[in-house]
């Protein structure tokens, strides 16, 4: 990361990612494992998923106003200390057998709460700390780095790690959310643009604000970004792309698990390494975004990539050999990867600043409404017909998606310029 013409700032930044997606590589294959050995229904599996997605929608464009108004480091840095009370407490309770499922969704749900404001201030603060030409690599370097040390390093681990016991997996999550705080706490501070409701010769009497002389209209704060990126063409149709793209991969997230152990006939020792197989295949892409987007346009790379993953879900729901399930679930991972990556420099170019945290709160809380609907679906679905025919309809769902695809706008010069929300 040294060589990287990106700054201190950009490398804390990334060293605090990557320390926070080792320990949630460990985390998040531990939950679904203790999961599965607490009950075999697909229904109490996917209710964990459906409750840790349901946050984002409820609270994700409260935490986007708040992440335009609060220092976003220090935001981030509080943030990722409370989700390390949080995890070490459940280490606790799984310590002493105190973890049910009900108890699994609480702590989903609470985490992906405090995640909504972390999000919102991580996509903003991203532009004050590198130029806007090297957006695309900045984002394509994070992921790589965060799928570098969570698949290679953390995910082999985390069925070992839980075999051996439970509570570990869990403790070592806390440990690095820890260290990420610290790392975060270290940036140095970056002026946020301030915007209110009422003009500049009218001073408020309340509701003040630290460096605000009027009154902040928190309502209509927090709609502003979805009112911007309604009015922006390439933005708005490429976030309800990724809705349609969030039902399919939501419902197969759900039952992974199950279709893994179950269809794929994969031990549950070796859960891990097999979901190796999706951040190897989201290295490749974090690495290959930038060069993509250069070589087809972003609008192109985002269309070739939803036909590639139709492609390659097609044949994950065909496999029934782990070898088999893992490379097509790696080329289906590498094109999420592209598109997430490019999707955030696009709108990282164009939105000005202090709308920053809302729009990118907007972006995912649009994005993510399908996300519940498909894992209580998966869930009800694999309870009564099985797995594998989960992972089919998602096939189907994102060749549909890649259809409507071919109706979006064929080059960002379609787009409204920035501000014209």
């Amino acid at each position: 990361m040294t060589a990287l013409p990106l700054g201190r700032d950009f490398r804390l930044l990334w060293s605090a990612a990557v320390a926070s997606r080792f320990g949630d590589s460990l985390r998040t294959p531990a939950l679904a494992l203790l999961a599965a050995t607490l009950t075999r229904d697909p229904r109490a599996i996917a209710a964990v998923t459906v409750a840790g997605q349901l946050s984002p929608l409820l609270f994700g464009l409260l935490g986007g106003g708040y992440a335009d108004r609060w220092d976003r480091r220090r935001a981030m840095a509080a943030v990722d200390g409370l989700r390390a009370a949080v995890v070490a407490a459940l280490a606790v309770l799984v310590a002493t057998d105190r973890a049910g499922i009900l108890v699994l969704a609480a702590t989903a749900a609470l985490l992906a709460t405090l995640g909504t404001l972390f999000d919102a201030a991580s996509f903003a603060v991203l532009p004050a700390l590198v130029p806007p030409a090297a957006l695309p690599t900045a984002n394509g370097r994070l992921q790589a780095g965060t799928a570098l040390a969570g698949g290679f390093l953390g995910a082999p681990l985390a069925g070992l790690l839980f075999t051996l016991a439970a509570p570990l997996p869990f403790t070592l999550d806390a440990l690095t959310f820890a260290t990420a705080a610290l790392l975060l706490i270290s940036l140095r501070p970056a002026p946020i643009p301030r915007s209110c409701s009422c003009g500049p010769d009218e001073p408020g009497k309340k509701g003040r604000s630290e460096g605000h002389n009027c009154k902040i209209d928190a309502k209509r704060g927090v709609w502003a970004g979805v009112r911007f990126i309604r009015g922006e063409a390439v933005l708005w149709r490429v976030t309800v792309l990724s809705a349609g793209t969030n039902l399919a991969i939501s419902g197969v997230m759900a039952v992974l698990v199950l279709y893994a152990l179950e269809v794929l006939r994969v031990p549950a020792a070796g859960y891990g390494l097999f979901m190796t197989a999706v951040v190897a295949g989201g290295l490749g892409g974090a690495l290959g975004a930038g060069r993509i987007a250069g070589r087809l346009g972003t609008v192109p790379a985002l269309r070739a990539v939803l036909a590639v993953q139709t492609v390659a879900l097609a044949g994950f729901a065909l496999a029934r050999h782990p070898v088999a399930g893992g490379l097509t679930l790696a080329v289906f991972a590498a094109g999420s990867t592209v598109w997430n990556s490019l999707w955030a420099a696009y709108g990282q170019g164009r939105v000005p600043a202090e709308l920053l945290g809302r729009v990118g709160a907007a972006q995912r809380v649009v994005a993510l409404l399908t996300a519940p609907v498909g894992a209580a679906l998966a869930g009800l679905a694999g309870a009564a017909y099985g797995v594998a025919p989960v992972v089919g309809a998602a096939a189907a769902v994102f060749a549909l998606v890649t259809l409507a695809a071919w109706r979006a706008p064929r080059s960002e010069r379609d787009a409204r310029p920035a501000g014209a929300a």
